[in-house]
């Protein structure tokens, strides 16, 4: 019998009080209300850890670097405590063929009962002949693990949309993974990577929950994916006040306006990288200077320059857009001054005509 997430934590010598506390930042990271608390903790107490098998395609490694850097919780708190992660063969010290016998063991162990976890995709062309392991092509180990896996996460633009490997002219045929197993639960996690905490926040959710998370019709966790980069950040007034940065080295860049007319594409850009941000919290691309490029939307390699800005983006009634609003803006800003003006000439006039009528008098 698997242990279970708490049976570790108190074999680690970890206290109730801090297992429930870690309950509740657990719950604060999905999104949850504190009445999830308690099933998040019933859940760790009694389920057992969830056996994960991680497969690698074409890729560059860059989900399970940013996975490693998960702070809330702490990667290793997901692999050695909350899951069973028995095959990944970036992280495992196994090799060759001691790797390969072991994956043959798990698949029939748990058959039926363990998640995939897929980063990368397989390529098509040349029946698979781009992507080799344990000497056969990606493809066939990946449909024969997903065969009986319960559920498959995709991992980053990669496996979810194909990414650069998928960009035009795709030499290779490099496909997203639901384009090849089509029979099986996806869990879409876009971004190239994505953010850390939103890896482990799906994992600890389809623990706890003992189901995948709200999908959006694209397959996306609704949790994470639901809102738009645009929404949330922090450059927002500036987009709305009609301040935008022109050119890199201009007054506006310094003065930290909003990057749409430089290419920014978060008002088209579903992610929560805005209000989670990248390294325990520590920033995100625009707040770094650097407009969004959309890497956890389909296709963002084929959408141009990631320094051409988006068209038409009508954010501020149904005909205005960013060309106008600035200048819609100093109209207004022009309009006013010159009714106060003329007010204020009004007024003095009216109060001289008053005077002399006294005066007069």
């Amino acid at each position: 019998m698997m242990e279970t997430f708490y049976e570790v934590m108190r074999r680690k010598g970890i206290s109730r009080r801090s297992f429930l506390k870690y309950c509740s930042l657990t719950a604060t990271s999905l999104g949850l209300a504190p009445a999830f608390v308690p099933q998040i903790a019933y859940a760790m107490e009694n389920k057992p850890r969830t056996p994960v098998i991680w497969l690698h395609g074409l890729e560059c490694t860059c989900c399970t670097e940013a996975f490693i850097r998960s702070a809330h919780p702490l990667a290793k708190d997901v692999v050695l405590s909350m899951i069973s992660l028995d095959y990944d063969d970036t992280l495992m010290a196994a090799a060759g063929h001691q790797a390969e016998e072991l994956l043959e063991e798990l698949l029939v162990k748990y058959k039926g009962q363990y998640i995939l976890a897929v980063e990368g995709n397989p390529p098509l062309n040349e029946d698979g002949m781009f992507c080799i392991q344990s000497g056969k092509p990606f493809l066939e180990k990946l449909q024969k693990v997903a065969k009986d896996a319960k559920a498959i996460i995709a991992w980053g633009s990669c496996a979810s949309w194909g990414c650069v490997q998928a960009a035009k002219p795709n030499p290779t045929q490099a496909t997203p993974i639901h384009k090849v197993i089509t029979d099986k639960p996806i869990i879409k996690v876009p971004g190239c990577p994505p953010i850390p905490e939103v890896m482990t926040g799906v994992i600890t959710y389809m623990l706890t929950f003992d189901r995948i998370p709200e999908l959006d019709r694209q397959g996306r966790p609704k949790m994470f994916y639901s809102q738009r980069i645009h929404d949330k950040c922090y450059r927002r007034p500036h987009f709305d006040a009609g301040q935008f940065v022109e050119a890199w080295d201009d007054e506006s860049a310094r003065r930290g306006y909003c990057l749409y007319k430089v290419g920014c594409k978060g008002p088209t850009t579903y992610n929560a990288c805005s209000t989670m941000e990248w390294n325990e919290g520590t920033s995100f691309p625009i707040k770094a200077g650097h407009g969004c490029i959309g890497c956890s939307e389909d296709g963002f390699w084929d959408k141009g320059s990631f320094y051409d800005r988006l068209t038409d983006i009508h954010a501020f009634g149904i005909e205005a857009n960013a060309d106008q609003i600035g200048g819609t803006a100093a109209a207004v800003v022009g309009a006013s001054v010159a009714a106060h003006a003329a007010i204020t000439v009004a007024k003095r006039a009216r109060d001289t005509s008053r005077e002399k009528s006294n005066t007069n008098a």
